[in-house]
C-alpha cells in the first residue's frame, strides 16, 4: 500500500477565534445541520483502527482545524489509547497538531509533552502584528491568550513550531517578525504565505501578491544566513536543503503529485487536500469505506495527477525541481486550470535566485559533514556520541548541520 498520512478535522471548522483571513471558517457551510460539530468515538476508533491496519513506515497523524484543542484533553486522551490499543509491536506514531494554542492549559500540555505531540502554534508577530487579523468571537486581541497558552507548552516541555501566516500585517516587516520569534526564544519557524481570493479570482485585501512574498522571504534569509543556520530551523529552508542533499521531497508543494494525505473531517468524510475541502472532491467516508478504495478513487488520482500539468514555461525553469509549479492552490484559483502559473511563480524566483549560492554553499558543508561522521565511525567507532537518542527530534541536529536532528543525523533508514 501507498504511504499516506492523515491530516484530521475532529473539530471541523469550528474555532473560539474569528481570524478574517481564515480559508476553513467558511467550511461549516459543508455541515449547516449543525452549529456544533465535534468527531464522535465511533468516528474516532474507526478513524484511528483502520489507519493502523494499514502497512505504513509511520502513522502519522495531523490534527486540525478550525482549532483541534476545542475538543479537550480527554479527547487527545482517547486518541493516545486507540493508538495504543491498534498499534502494532514496534511500529511508529506519529501526532501533530496545529493550534491558536489560547485553549491550551497544564493538563493538555502536560499529554502532549508525555506523548510526544509535535505542535505549530499561530502567531503572527509582536502584538501590533499578531492582534491586526487575529481576534476572538467577541473581536478582542488573542495574543496575551496564546502566549499564555505556549507558556504551558513550555513548563510541560512539548516541542512546537511557531506557524507565522504571511498578510499585510507582516509581510513588510519581516525582520521585526524574525527579531521578536529569535527575542521570544521560539527557534523553529513556518512561514505560510496568505494568498486567498474572492470567487472571481481577485486578491482579497489581507492577502498578499507573489513580489511580497518572494521580497518577504529574501528579508528572512537575509537575517537567518549565515549567523543562525545552526541555531533557527525554518521549514521551508529546511526543505530546501532536504532536496539539495537527500533528494526527496519532505512538504507535498515540492512533490511531483498530490497524493500524499488524507483529510478526515469530524464526521468521517475524506477529502484529498486541506485547500480543497469542497462537495465535487468527496471521496467518501471512512465509516463506510477502506483506505484502498480511497487510494484508488479516480477522483483523487486525478486530483493528485494535475500536480504535474504545470505551465510550459515551468519546464524551462531552472527551479522546477525546487517547486514543481507549487501549491494547486495557487494555480488553480478564479477559475484556472492546473497549467496556469502559480501565483507566487514570480517572488519565488526571486528568492531561489537571492539564495542559490547560499542554500549550495550549506548543502555542501551537510554532505561533507556526514562523510566525515561516516568515516570516523568507521575508524573510530569508540568517539561516535553515544547520547544523540537524547537530542529532541525536533531540536536542531547536535551535527551543525542547520537540520532538526530527526531530519539529518537522527533520520531512520
Amino acid at each position: 500500500m501507498n504511504e499516506f498520512s492523515l491530516l484530521i478535522k475532529p473539530a471541523s471548522a469550528d474555532c473560539n477565534l474569528n481570524c478574517e483571513y481564515c480559508f476553513y471558517l467558511k467550511k461549516c457551510e459543508l455541515y449547516p445541520e449543525r452549529q456544533r460539530h465535534r468527531m464522535s468515538d465511533d468516528v474516532l476508533e474507526r478513524l484511528v483502527q483502520s489507519y493502523m491496519e494499514t502497512s505504513q513506515p509511520l502513522y502519522s497523524f495531523g490534527w486540525q482545524g478550525g482549532e483541534p484543542t476545542l475538543m479537550g484533553a480527554e479527547f487527545f486522551e482517547k486518541v493516545v489509547s486507540l493508538q495504543k490499543k491498534y498499534g502494532k509491536s514496534g511500529s511508529s506514531v506519529g501526532n501533530g497538531l496545529q493550534t491558536n494554542a489560547t485553549l491550551i492549559d497544564d493538563r493538555m500540555a502536560q499529554l502532549f509533552g508525555e506523548y510526544h505531540f509535535l505542535l505549530g502554534c499561530s502567531l503572527d508577530g509582536p502584538p501590533h502584528i499578531h492582534d491586526l487579523y487575529r481576534r476572538n468571537l467577541a473581536g478582542n486581541p488573542s495574543y496575551d491568550m496564546v502566549l499564555k497558552g505556549i507558556s504551558a507548552l513550555k513548563r510541560n516541555k512539548v516541542e512546537f513550531n511557531v506557524l507565522v501566516l504571511v498578510s499585510q500585517a507582516n509581510v513588510k516587516h519581516a525582520k521585526e517578525v524574525y527579531d521578536y520569534l529569535i527575542g521570544q526564544g521560539y527557534y523553529f519557524h513556518q512561514y505560510i504565505p496568505c494568498v486567498e481570493f474572492d470567487e472571481k479570482g481577485n486578491l482579497l485585501p489581507f492577502a498578499i501578491t507573489g513580489e511580497e512574498w518572494g521580497d518577504f522571504l529574501c528579508d528572512i534569509y537575509d537575517q537567518w544566513y549565515p549567523k543562525d543556520t545552526h541555531t533557527v530551523s525554518i521549514r521551508h529552508f529546511d526543505s530546501i536543503l532536504t532536496k539539495l542533499v537527500d533528494h526527496t521531497d519532505n512538504v507535498c508543494t515540492m512533490g511531483r503529485n498530490c497524493c500524499q494525505y488524507f483529510v478526515v473531517e469530524y464526521n468521517g468524510d475524506i477529502y484529498p487536500c486541506d485547500f480543497f475541502v469542497e462537495d465535487p472532491l468527496k471521496l467518501g467516508n471512512i465509516m463506510e469505506m477502506s483506505w484502498e478504495e480511497l487510494l484508488h478513487s479516480p477522483v483523487y488520482r486525478e486530483f493528485g495527477n494535475q500536480k504535474s500539468k504545470w505551465n510550459k514555461l515551468c519546464e524551462q525553469c531552472e527551479w522546477l525541481t525546487l517547486c514543481n509549479g507549487d501549491c494547486l492552490k495557487h494555480r488553480v484559483y478564479g477559475g484556472h486550470q492546473p497549467h496556469h502559473l502559480s501565483y507566487l511563480c514570480s517572488g519565488l524566483k526571486v528568492f531561489f535566485n537571492h539564495t542559490q549560492n547560499g542554500f549550495d554553499n550549506l548543502a555542501g558543508e551537510i554532505t561533507q559533514k556526514r562523510r566525515d561522521e561516516e568515516q570516523q565511525a568507521i575508524t573510530n567507532p569508540a568517539d561516535v556520541p553515544i547520547n544523540q537518542g537524547r537530542v529532541g527530534r525536533n531540536a536542531p541536529c547536535p551535527c551543525g548541520s542547520g537540520l532538526k536532528y530527526k531530519k539529518c543525523c537522527g533520520k531512520t533508514p
